[in-house]
């Protein structure tokens, strides 16, 4: 895919990966809508260079509308990134529901609500790209990550889902699965990371891959090969890999 001139819609790009993503898709020649909640962070990522657009991945009524100006402002959408994503570690001492049902509005359902802006318009043009951003961390259960694996593998087997069922009409759809990628999401994280990477080095690996029409763009190089070898480890074995853990929230 030939990114310049493109319009590229971001959602989630008020930081982190989504920020990155839209400044490199900038530097390639794309014309650029950008999309989140924070409205002065949206700004401050636009640079004056992008369109920003409010709204909120949870409300699909505010997505249909953020679309809508959009394509008003740019023109027909030629690419989607679904960015939004929301983590908190969970513990099996103090289990938090709410918690758990923020890591599925924001991560799931928030990813169904901009495939549902943009996808109606893609089908009718026979074109388009939708590209979600969902995690290694989809691949196998990790301990303290109950919520947002559940939710990262539920997207990797949407957006699955979703590619077979577009075969035909001309829409692609491409998974992407960073590993460990230093951004406000990450910060507070008080575990090993690793392979961990700065978000510039993640937005140009996306890139990359997109104007590679790549179906699946994972990394790092090394993580990605560590989580789909993972894959392959039998189910009884690996919880096994986690029993040197001091205890069951460490």
């Amino acid at each position: 895919m030939e990114l310049n001139g493109k319009v590229a819609w971001v959602v989630g790009a008020s930081s982190g990966i989504g920020a990155a993503v839209a400044r490199e898709l900038a530097s390639r020649g794309a014309r650029v809508a950008i999309s989140a909640r924070r409205e002065e962070r949206l700004a401050d990522v636009a640079g004056g260079s992008m369109l920003a657009v409010p709204a909120d991945v949870t409300d699909a009524q505010s997505m249909t509308t953020a679309a809508l100006r959009v394509r008003e402002g740019l023109g027909p959408i030629d690419l989607v990134i679904l960015s939004a994503g929301y983590w908190k570690q969970m513990t099996s001492t103090a289990w938090d529901t709410a918690s758990f049902d923020r890591h599925v509005q924001v991560n799931l359902v928030g990813m169904s609500n901009g495939i549902s802006a943009v996808l109606p318009e893609m089908m009718a043009r026979q074109s388009g790209v939708i590209a979600g951003i969902a995690s290694v961390a989809g691949y196998r259960g990790l301990a303290g990550s109950e919520a947002y694996g559940a939710t990262k593998a539920g997207q990797i087997n949407l957006l699955e889902a979703l590619r077979i069922h577009l075969a035909r009409t001309g829409v692609r759809v491409t998974t992407i699965c960073p590993g460990f990628v230093r951004t406000d999401l990450t910060a507070g994280n008080r575990f090993p990371m690793p392979f961990l990477i700065e978000a510039d080095a993640a937005g140009r690996a996306i890139c990359h891959g997109l104007e590679r029409e790549r179906t699946e763009i994972i990394f790092p190089l090394r993580m990605a090969v560590l989580m789909k070898a993972a894959r392959f480890v039998p189910v009884r074995m690996w919880p096994a890999l986690w029993k040197r853990r001091s205890g069951p929230d460490s």
